[in-house]
C-alpha cells in the first residue's frame, strides 16, 4: 500500500469524523436531548457534546487542511474542496470560541439574576445565529463528504 493511498483513507476518515460528528450531534443528539429531558438540561448537556463536536472538527480541519499543503503545498488553497475545509473550520472557530463562549456567560449571569429578559433575548440571537452556522456547516460537510476530498484527477493519479 502507497502512501498517497494511506494519506487518501487518513483524509477520509478525518472527514467522515468532522461530518458525522456534526450530523450525529446536531440531528440525532440535540432533539432527543431535547424530547427526553427538561429545557435547561437538555440545553447543558447538548452545549457539552456540541463542544465535543466542534473540538473534533477543528482537530480533523487543521489535520485535513494540513494533509492538503503536504500533499499540494500553498497551491491547494485554489482548491474550492480545501477552501470549504478552511471555511468550515472557520465557522467552527467562530461557533465555539465566539458564539458558544459568550451564550455560556450569558447562561452563568442570568443563573445569579433570573430576570433579565435582555440577557435571554441576546442568547436567543447567539443561539439562531450559532444554529445558522451549524446548519452550514453540516451543508458543506455533506458536499465534501459527496464530492470527495481531493479533486478526482488526484485520486485517481494516487
Amino acid at each position: 500500500m502507497s502512501v498517497a493511498t494511506v494519506l487518501q483513507a487518513l483524509e477520509r476518515i478525518l472527514l467522515t469524523l468532522w461530518a458525522g460528528g456534526l450530523w450525529t450531534t446536531g440531528f440525532l443528539f440535540a432533539p432527543v436531548l431535547f424530547r427526553s429531558f427538561e429545557r435547561m438540561l437538555a440545553g447543558e448537556i447538548a452545549g457539552h457534546l456540541f463542544t465535543a463536536a466542534s473540538l473534533l472538527g477543528i482537530v480533523c480541519g487543521v489535520l485535513l487542511i494540513g494533509l492538503a499543503l503536504v500533499r499540494g503545498g500553498w497551491r491547494v488553497f485554489r482548491e474550492w474542496r480545501v477552501a470549504m475545509m478552511a471555511l468550515m473550520l472557520t465557522v467552527t472557530l467562530i461557533g465555539e470560541f465566539g458564539l458558544a463562549a459568550r451564550m455560556q456567560e450569558i447562561k452563568d449571569i442570568a443563573v445569579h439574576h433570573p430576570d433579565t429578559p435582555a440577557l435571554w433575548k441576546e442568547f436567543g440571537r447567539l443561539h439562531g445565529l450559532a444554529s445558522a452556522l451549524f446548519l452550514l456547516n453540516s451543508i458543506l460537510g455533506l458536499t465534501l463528504v459527496i464530492a470527495g476530498v481531493r479533486p478526482r484527477a488526484v485520486q485517481a493519479g494516487n
